[in-house]
């Protein structure tokens, strides 16, 4: 009997540590409002190790388009890694996907802690479909690093295991190229058609990167793309509804989409983080905050495959 329930024991370990969501989750005792967004920024560019790409307070907008908001704060962040993210688009094309990633910062009006959420690498790697995680473990390391160093009481936690999903992680198309033509002029005809579909929608754009500057630092070294640039894409209606019930869903928000062009090959790329993310990873379940995400989903893939096509 002391062998089973010794074997119960650590069965029941083994379950535990294996079940930690894709989610680093943390919380920051916050009353006094020192903490800020900003802060946060300010902290992660001083590092060294990373830059911010974008700082989108949301409050205003909830309030404009919804007239109404349970946050006093709510902040999307985007950022990458000045070390390892050439490493690791050149080695992945698809990484682009999560590049700059997203980081939600939240803050009930009714509470005194700040929260923040980020992808582990191993949901990253998941999502973009990689066994070897090394270089999303190092940029995973860096940013962690930077907030244990900067908020030693920060209070962290792994969100749910998440949600079984059968779709594909990311969404992708494809378009073929014609030997004859010029990678640049297909380049700007391919951004006017991809922009045009983004407003009858209901897409805003906050933020564009050239990623290929980044690849090629600023033209001193090879990148194996003739092209790389990255969309952050927001729909208000889809982080407001979902933020009601999962506000930890943010860091999939904004929603990176990219777009590339290997040199080896003829062929343009354009792909994005596919909504059941959301779903799985932040366990998404409320029928009106799925319904949102799914009609962001088949809307725009009308228009990647409109400009695909």
């Amino acid at each position: 009997m002391k062998k089973l329930i010794t074997l119960a024991i650590a069965l029941f370990c083994a379950v535990s540590l294996q079940a930690k969501g894709d989610l680093h989750l943390f919380s920051i005792e916050n009353k006094d409002g020192k903490v800020t967004p900003y802060t946060i920024e300010q902290i992660l560019n001083k590092s060294g190790l990373l830059h911010v790409e974008l700082n989108s307070n949301m409050i205003g907008p909830f309030k404009k388009q919804f007239k109404e908001t349970k946050y006093k704060i709510f902040t999307l962040m985007t950022f990458w890694s000045k070390k390892h993210t050439r490493d690791l688009v050149n080695k992945y094309p698809k990484a682009g996907a999560f590049t700059p990633m997203g980081m939600g910062i939240y803050q009930a009006k009714d509470e005194d802690t700040l929260h923040f959420s980020i992808l582990t690498a191993e949901a990253q790697g998941k999502i973009l479909g990689l066994k070897d995680l090394s270089l999303l473990k190092k940029i995973e390391a860096e940013v962690m690093n930077v907030i244990k160093a900067n908020f030693p009481k920060a209070k962290h936690a792994y969100s749910e295991d998440s949600l079984k999903t059968g779709h594909n992680l990311v969404t992708t198309y494809e378009t073929e190229l014609d030997e004859d033509e010029d990678p640049e002029d297909v380049l700007d005809e391919f951004q006017m058609n991809l922009e045009a579909g983004f407003k009858p929608y209901g897409f805003v754009v906050p933020q564009f990167m050239d990623l290929n500057e980044v690849l090629t630092e600023d033209g001193t070294k090879e990148s194996p793309y003739d092209f790389y640039i990255t969309y952050s894409i927001c729909k208000l209606p889809v982080i407001y509804t979902v933020a009601k019930s999962r506000p930890e869903a943010s860091a999939f928000a904004p929603c990176t989409t990219m777009v590339y062009k290997k040199k080896d090959e003829d062929k343009i790329v354009v792909g994005f983080p596919a909504v059941y993310n959301w779903m799985s990873s932040a366990l998404v379940e409320d029928k009106e905050a799925k319904a949102v995400l799914m009609k962001a989903q088949t809307d725009f893939e009308s228009i990647l495959k409109d400009i695909t096509e």
